[in-house]
């Protein structure tokens, strides 16, 4: 029995050496943090040391060629009854100078503009000049693409009611002068020469809408100074003004005679109802001709790979046109703008017909 003691007492004191000797395959959450942030702190650091090395080997390339140019100056300077080599012309240099970027952030700005890094036999500074070239073409693109055609036409309002007094005056073009004419005598809007001559409606069309927008024009000018000089007054004259730029395209499509027969259809009928004083008839040809009245997606003209039963449900007349191109958006829009003028100024004897 003594001897089954020691040897129990020798195995547990073996087993306690063992447990000191070797490390836990435990470890505390306070331990493991810290060895976390150690790791965070000697990566941040090599990342310091690298960006330090690339910012101090981009200064060393720097000074090197501006070293380099101002040695170019001096031979120039020197040699000044000879013409410079094409590398040494003085507004390459100029340009480069304000455009002096390192080789790999050249290389970057090129691939995020989805550019070629390198033209075949392009140099280095062909390819600042280059990428110089496309950043400036986009600058001016953005500036042009911006700008706010109503914000424009509030500020430039004063001097173009004044260049359409002076045209008043000495008398506008000619087809001004024969709605001025015929003022009260535009032929009204027949919808059956849309079956039988559709060319017929073209000029009836131009010269309705010519006189409500000239209607239009001389009731900004016929109002009181004071409601002028408003804020208020000052949108809608350039609301007027705006619109009247718009419709040009529309116009311009009317004396060629080239509108899309489905749109001719909706244009003929807003003119028709605005004619007739339904101008809540009139404003649902607007909806048809701008938003479409067909149950499937705006602008579908195709259901598939094959045609199917339904092919012949979806027609033109039920497609929207407003989305067809900005300049389309832009004069359909100044059309429902003259029926609202036209409404104000002839209201309907029904007041059911009024839009809404």
């Amino acid at each position: 029995m003594d001897a089954l003691k020691a040897e129990i007492a020798l195995k547990r004191k073996t087993v306690q050496n063992d447990a000191e000797v070797r490390p836990s395959k435990y470890m505390r959450r306070g331990e493991l943090e810290r060895m976390k942030e150690e790791e965070e702190r000697r990566a941040r650091e090599k990342k310091e040391k690298e960006r330090v090395a690339e910012q101090a080997a981009e200064r060393e390339v720097a000074l090197a060629r501006s070293r380099q140019k101002k040695q170019a100056d001096t031979s120039s300077r020197s040699t000044s009854n000879t013409p410079l080599p094409e590398s040494q012309d003085p507004d390459s240099i100029i340009l480069e100078g304000a455009f002096n970027i390192p080789n790999n952030e050249a290389i970057r700005r090129l691939r995020a503009k989805g550019q070629p890094i390198r033209l075949f036999g392009e140099s280095d500074r062909d390819r600042r000049l280059r990428l110089r070239a496309l950043e400036l073409i986009e600058e001016r693109g953005h500036e042009k693409a911006g700008t706010n055609d109503f914000r424009k036409a509030l500020e430039d309002v004063e001097s173009v009611e004044r260049e359409l007094r002076a045209k008043n005056d000495k008398g506008k073009k000619k087809d001004d002068g024969d709605v001025s004419n015929s003022a009260g005598s535009v032929a009204m809007v027949d919808l059956e020469l849309l079956k039988t001559d559709p060319d017929k409606l073209y000029p009836v069309i131009y010269y309705a809408l010519k006189r409500t927008l000239k209607e239009w024009e001389e009731a900004m000018d016929e109002r009181p100074e004071n409601v002028k000089r408003t804020h208020q007054g000052k949108l809608a004259a350039a609301t007027q003004v705006q619109s009247a730029e718009y419709l040009k395209p529309l116009f311009k499509t009317l004396r060629s005679r080239n509108l899309p027969p489905d749109m001719l259809v909706r244009i003929a009928e807003i003119v028709y109802y605005m004619q007739k004083r339904q101008y809540q008839r009139a404003n649902d040809s607007y909806l048809r001709l701008s938003i479409g009245n067909a149950p499937w997606p705006i602008g579908v003209t195709m259901v598939g790979i094959h045609e199917r039963s339904a092919r012949e449900k979806i027609s033109t007349d039920q497609v929207a046109h407003v989305l067809n191109d900005e300049v389309s958006r832009k004069y359909i829009q100044s059309l429902k703008r003259l029926l609202t003028f036209s409404q104000t100024k002839y209201p309907p004897e029904d007041v059911s017909q009024l839009m809404g």
